[in-house]
């Protein structure tokens, strides 16, 4: 009996053994080329990568960061099909088949993503500024449709599903929609529209006149986010931006008039003082960060003021922002030429009349004189 048990023992081991080595191959097939996949990716993502950033066009970058991590899955997808053929256990065609169909819609899939991303990096190389991305209602629109499109190629090449009643419902559940999310709609439409207009854009500095300005950061789908220079974030529906007065500083020119207001004295040789301050605007111009050194400062005389004679410099920036250091450097620079050349900026002056007070310590007031007293007088 123990002779006999050991055999049936031995029998079942090389059974078992057989079986086993029937499945390892299928597996040592996936993971062989799966591994070729993700060397393949590996070499997409670092080599080939380093040497397309090297290159003037940009549509290579766009590329291979699109193929990053979907080669290894193609590597697996063709794995598992090569496989099927060495399985120990032959599938009947209906299993056969309900696979093909998996791996058909995960490369599918895979394509669909593959898509929006070359999409979506085309979006963002055609609006990129220096130092924000694309839109994201741009972004998100372009891969919801890419992904829709995936899925109706999925439902109707792979299921065999007919689309007409499914579309016809959709129509019905997203007029439905449509009435329940009226002011949704209403602020991604706007934001389409801020789009298309390309009046407001990444990257410009914009004052709306509602107070608020700041550097556009983004316009999603249903608002427009706004940092302002105290590195706040203010988030404005985009219906409100399609509606109010918006003045863009960045369009058509990122430059801008820098206006800082003066005054002097009365007595200065105004000649000489559009001499002076002409000079200091020049140097101040040359020296700044941010100041356009070409652009030819100059001054305007427009009040005589209370104090003083008063005046405008006009000098040029290259943003909006950079005329807070030009007004400061120019303003410095100004006051220590005028005290060097002894032109006078006077303070404000004021008149204050003295009225003098009863002995009771009242003040007297002067009574007007009117015809009552007029009267009196002739009398």
């Amino acid at each position: 009996m123990l002779a006999g048990g050991s055999q049936n023992t031995l029998l079942s081991l090389f059974a078992d053994s057989k079986l086993l080595w029937g499945y390892l191959i299928p597996a040592v097939i996936v993971a062989s080329i799966t591994l070729v996949g993700v060397l393949i990716d590996v070499v997409v993502a670092r080599r080939l990568g380093t040497l397309v950033k090297n290159t003037p066009w940009r549509g290579d970058d766009i590329i291979v960061h699109s193929l990053r991590h979907k080669i290894m899955l193609w590597g697996f997808l063709i794995g598992v099909n090569i496989a099927l053929g060495y399985l120990p256990v032959k599938l009947t065609v209906a299993e056969t088949e309900r696979v093909h169909q998996v791996l058909l819609v995960v490369f599918i899939g895979t394509l669909t993503f593959l898509a929006a991303d070359l999409a979506s990096g085309v979006i963002h190389f055609a609006n990129r500024t220096e130092a924000y991305p694309a839109v994201s209602i741009v972004d998100n629109i372009v891969r919801v449709t890419v992904y829709i499109v995936g899925t109706l190629i999925v439902l109707q090449s792979v299921f065999n599903i007919d689309l007409g009643p499914a579309i016809a419902a959709l129509g019905v559940i997203g007029l439905a929609v449509s009435l329940a999310m009226q002011a949704t709609l209403t602020d991604l439409l706007s934001g389409i529209q801020i789009i298309l207009a390309r009046q407001i854009r990444p990257g410009e500095y914009v004052r709306l006149s509602t107070g608020e300005e700041g550097y556009v950061v983004d316009i999603s789908w249903r608002t427009t986010t706004i940092r302002e220079l105290s590195n706040n974030l203010v988030i404005i529906p985009n219906s409100k931006m399609t509606s109010t007065i918006v003045v863009n500083f960045d369009v058509p020119d990122t430059s801008i008039s820098v206006l800082v207001n003066l005054g002097v004295s009365y007595d200065s040789d105004l000649e000489e003082v559009e001499r002076i301050t002409t000079e200091v605007a020049r140097e101040v111009m040359k020296t700044t960060a941010g100041a356009v050194p070409e652009s030819e400062p100059f001054i305007r005389y427009n009040l005589f003021g209370e104090s003083s004679i008063r005046f405008s410099v006009i000098l040029r920036g290259q943003s909006y922002t950079d005329q807070y250091l030009i007004q400061h450097e120019f303003i410095k620079a100004l006051h220590k030429r005028y005290r060097e050349e002894g032109i006078s900026i006077p303070f404000p002056m004021r008149t204050i009349v003295m009225q003098p007070s009863a002995p009771d310590g009242h003040v007297r007031v002067p009574q007007p004189v009117g015809e009552n007293n007029g009267k009196s007088a002739r009398s």
